[in-house]
């Protein structure tokens, strides 16, 4: 019972094509950070009523990576990046353990700590999206994406200088795939992590008021068509913040974000400097969706989705919710791209995967859990 379902850009990389072509794309767009962007109000993917809607109010809470080394994988994202350890779960019989990440503002203060009751009921009612690492025990091998048809492409995070983050990182010895000074597009970077994962550098909004030198910003997915992925996600709380659109390389980018309570999106008049400000100004990751066109008129096209045999690394998204069992119903119905594990399927009671409409897991979790721990699952009576 290996966790392979358990809470287990700008792809530049088209992944259809040949990586020379690929990597093209990669270094000759220096103009791609300017933003042409359309504000959820008049996207016309962006128009779900509260009745298309997911029940129990939905907010995104992570994206899982498999991992090889938690003591590498941890001295990386936390102190190489700057993220926060906000729990660790083990299952010894299962034989793996979760450590879930996030970037916590200077101005939170401390959390619990990791492996306490408190750690868990904060992680299962934590607002923001985190970035869970699943660490298999024994020897394993990862597949990081990014090679014929793969469908996960990287997370990245903003900071306020790439180029004195990319020294930095270097002199701690962490290896590139693309440097900021390399190819057309000068500015960004791609770092790897131990897994290989690619890590994007990207610059900050200036006059952002984060207060930590780097903070996780997105997680980027390829997929199919556009006019199924968008609502399936928006159903689960997202909203289209950005879009932008290259005809001539054929492809698309969709940013899609989990509005806190106190965000309010750039409207329909705002200009592309301000749009772009507040995108690259968050506190919270996007969700980079990226189209290569002609995908969605191929009925034998299909992105790997980093479960498959001999491809796994990228895990799954989670939601959280109020409602496990009506969020569930609701998916089914309303988009019908079934289940990976519906709530009472298994011995681990209460969770489930749903698929989107690429065949990418997203897990749906209970919000505070079912008891005193806020454990997001329960076991069946023997």
């Amino acid at each position: 019972c290996r966790r392979s379902w358990m809470p287990v850009r700008f792809s530049l990389l088209v992944s259809s094509l040949p990586l020379l072509t690929c990597f093209l794309y990669l270094t000759a767009l220096p103009f791609v950070r300017s933003f042409t962007i359309s504000s959820q109000n008049n996207n016309p993917m962006s128009s779900l009523s509260a009745a298309t809607r997911c029940p129990g109010n939905p907010s995104w809470h992570q994206t899982m990576l498999r991992v090889r080394d938690p003591v590498a994988s941890l001295s990386f994202y936390v102190d190489k990046l700057g993220m926060t350890l906000l729990d660790k779960l083990e299952f010894p019989q299962y034989s793996f353990d979760l450590y879930f990440l996030t970037t916590l503002p200077k101005s939170e203060g401390s959390l619990p700590s990791p492996g306490t009751a408190e750690a868990h009921r904060n992680l299962w009612n934590f607002p923001r999206a985190t970035l869970e690492l699943t660490h298999n025990y024994g020897s394993n091998t990862y597949h990081p994406g990014n090679g014929d048809r793969d469908g996960f492409g990287h997370v990245a995070f903003h900071v306020d200088d790439v180029y004195k983050a990319t020294d930095d990182l270097i002199a701690a010895g962490v290896e590139f795939k693309k440097k900021p000074d390399e190819g057309k597009m000068k500015g960004l970077a791609f770092a790897y992590d131990p897994d290989g994962y690619w890590v994007e550098l990207v610059k900050r909004a200036e006059g952002h008021g984060l207060d930590t030198d780097a903070n996780l910003s997105q997680t980027m997915l390829r997929i199919k068509d556009p006019k199924k992925s968008i609502p399936f996600y928006e159903s689960l709380g997202f909203s289209v913040l950005t879009e932008k659109h290259f005809p001539q390389w054929k492809f698309s980018l969709y940013f899609l974000g989990c509005l806190q309570p106190d965000e309010t999106p750039p409207g329909p008049d705002a200009t592309d400097e301000e749009r772009s400000r507040f995108i690259n100004g968050r506190q919270q990751p996007v969700l980079e969706l990226t189209h290569n066109h002609g995908t969605e008129d191929d009925a034998s096209f299909q992105h790997k989705t980093g479960n498959e045999e001999g491809f796994k690394g990228f895990g799954h998204l989670g939601v959280l919710v109020d409602d496990v069992g009506a969020a569930c119903d609701f998916l089914e119905s309303s988009f019908g791209h079934g289940m990976k594990k519906g709530p009472q399927d298994g011995n681990m009671k209460g969770l489930a995967f749903a698929l989107d409409p690429d065949g990418y897991w997203v897990e749906i979790i209970k919000r505070g859990g079912y008891d005193s721990d806020c454990t997001p699952y329960y076991f069946e009576d023997k």
